[in-house]
């Protein structure tokens, strides 16, 4: 460890309880995607403490700021500004939101590295820039947001990351480095796992079944039911199920978002939303395909209309193990720290944002541990707060460090040795495509 690491480490040590005081105010006060505003000026007001030009309002709430020399490679601390609908978690709030995916744990992590690297001589130890970002919205924002910010703030991707991307908010990034609560083995009492398990992309789906209202008593033969036109398509995508190949990793999860105007009167319209996972893009064109074709029968059967549209989903996630500099990074912390990989050929049929940075850059991941209880439930809460807020933000400053000292002989490294899917434009010509 030379001297830089361990001031590094001081310096989030010497502000811990700062930290975990910033971490509980954010919990406490969860906000949806593209909303985030109380958290927002949160950050950049800790930011602009620290000295640092922020960049706000970056679709609608996202914050940026630039630490370092300016030359060189520039690697993004990426932390996630949303909660989520959950109003039976013990912490939601008024609204119905918690942070119950422990997205407040990531802010508190890119602020606490802030604090390090922004220390005037560890900031001209980089031989590159380390831009803290926070952004909003990985969490998949229904079609009432999703309307919304498009014809308010001409928002037109769910994602938060994929809307940034889209407006250039990366061009200048070359290399991202994300954290998570832990996802995988949440039973054990590992406080780092380093690496990225594959995870399924999507596409959104939204199911409009038009049929024909009518007296529901006195003439239910003049009517045509679009809700029964739309379970009868929830029991056919039951029936393909045997269909999904294992190996695609494929989920799909519809709910039925409106289900008539009244008790007394045959349903007309009725609305479904749904998600169609898998672990390829190949996989998952061919099970929408399948899954249109349910309710499109069904429509017929039934005498109903079905209109189906697709909306921009997140990228399948590359299986990417850790690489030799997140172990040495994490041996720093101590030999009391426990820290393990990422199991290989595991596929996490969750879905990410992420999936669009590896799209086009290579990403740089580690999950915390010090969590309990499963993620997007009630009973997710932080029990230990040192390895879900303090550990993690050590972990993300010492590895910007040595990402970019000695000449940003790591980063470069790391950058040249990736094959991105996506070159920037042909993303970006991709949204247009799907998104407008």
């Amino acid at each position: 460890m030379d001297r830089i690491e361990e001031k590094i480490i001081s310096i989030i040590d010497a502000h811990a309880d700062e930290l975990e005081a910033l971490a509980q105010d954010i919990y406490a006060h969860a906000e949806q995607g593209y909303h985030e505003y109380r958290t927002a000026k949160i950050v950049s007001d800790f930011l602009k403490k620290l000295g640092l030009e922020t960049k706000e309002g970056l679709a609608i709430t996202g914050v940026k700021a630039a630490i370092g020399t300016g030359e060189g490679p520039n690697v993004a601390l990426i932390g996630e500004l949303d909660g989520l609908s959950c109003p039976s978690h013990p912490a939601a709030t008024p609204e119905g939101y918690a942070h119950s995916c422990g997205h407040y744990a990531q802010i508190t992590c890119i602020l606490g590295a802030a604090l390090a690297l922004s220390d005037p001589e560890v900031a001209e130890s980089l031989d590159g820039t380390a831009t803290i970002f926070a952004v909003p919205a990985e969490e998949f924002q229904g079609s009432g947001v999703r309307d919304e910010v498009r014809r308010t703030h001409d928002v037109h991707c769910a994602g938060g990351k994929c809307e940034l991307l889209r407006r250039g908010e990366f061009d200048d990034i070359d290399l991202s480095v994300t954290t998570h609560s832990l996802m995988v083995d949440r039973d054990s009492d590992v406080d780092l796992m380093l690496g990225n398990s594959a995870c399924t992309g999507f596409v959104g789906k939204t199911v409009y079944m038009h049929g024909k209202a009518a007296h529901a008593a006195a003439a239910p033969h003049m009517g045509v039911n679009a809700l029964n036109a739309a379970c009868l398509g929830m029991s056919a995508l039951g029936m393909i199920r045997e269909t999904f190949e294992e190996k695609d990793c494929v989920r799909v999860h519809p709910y039925i978002r409106e289900g008539g105007e009244a008790i007394n009167v045959v349903p007309s319209r009725v609305v479904l939303d749904m998600m169609v996972r898998a672990n390829s893009q190949a996989a998952i064109e061919k099970v929408s395909a399948k899954v249109d074709n349910c309710f499109k029968g069904t429509a017929m059967a039934i005498g109903c209309e079905a209109e189906i549209v697709n909306s921009q989903g997140y990228m399948p996630c590359p299986e990417r193990l850790p690489e030799d500099i997140l172990w040495d990074t994490a041996a720093l912390l101590g030999d009391d720290v426990k820290v393990a990989s990422i199991p290989a050929g595991l596929c996490n049929t969750a879905s990410t944002d992420v999936g669009d940075l590896f799209a086009v850059m290579p990403v740089l991941n580690f999950t915390f541990g010090g969590s309990t209880g499963d993620l997007h439930s009630k009973d997710y809460k932080v029990s230990k707060p040192y390895p879900a807020h303090i550990l993690p933000a050590k972990m993300m400053a010492l590895l910007a460090y040595r990402l970019l000292k000695n000449g940003s002989a790591e980063a470069k490294k790391i950058v040249d040795g990736y094959k991105a899917p996506y070159t920037m434009e042909e993303y970006k010509d991709y949204v247009r495509k799907i998104s407008g």
